[in-house]
């Protein structure tokens, strides 16, 4: 290689995609959790009902499918109206309630990071962004 060849940099990572693999890694948690609220609610609460059932899997499901569109425009809203959906659960059970205010906070904490990370991109501050100068 000459001396007045330089290798070209690689790309700049995408913020984005690394922000979009925690929305979906939360939603799979939140899924998870769900779930394993089943027998909490058979054993604590009033019992299961093909309602409550019904309610809590097809929750589950949504946070599944929901954590492979986060590249869509509309997934952030999606997010945020699964928390509706689930802090709603508190209708079957209070603990299905406390679980949705639990991960609300999440999602709270997710949406400051995001601001954070696009407050860092116009100013050009991310890693990505900065230039590496020759000697």
């Amino acid at each position: 290689m000459s001396e007045d060849t330089q290798p070209t940099p690689p790309p700049a990572a995408d913020p984005w995609k690394g922000f979009r693999g925690v929305m979906a890694g939360a939603l799979i948690l939140e899924a998870i959790t769900v779930l394993l609220a089943l027998p909490v609610v058979a054993t604590v609460g009033g019992g299961l009902t093909w309602w409550s059932i019904l309610y809590l899997v097809a929750l589950a499901v949504l946070m599944i499918l929901g954590a492979g569109v986060q590249k869509k425009s509309w997934a952030v809203p999606f997010n945020l109206g699964l928390q509706v959906l689930l802090m709603a659960g508190t209708f079957i059970h209070l603990s299905i309630g406390i679980i949705g205010v639990v991960f609300a906070a999440v999602w709270i904490f997710l949406l400051v990071l995001r601001a954070d990370v696009r407050k860092r991109m116009e100013l050009g501050l991310l890693p990505s962004q900065r230039t590496q100068n020759a000697p």
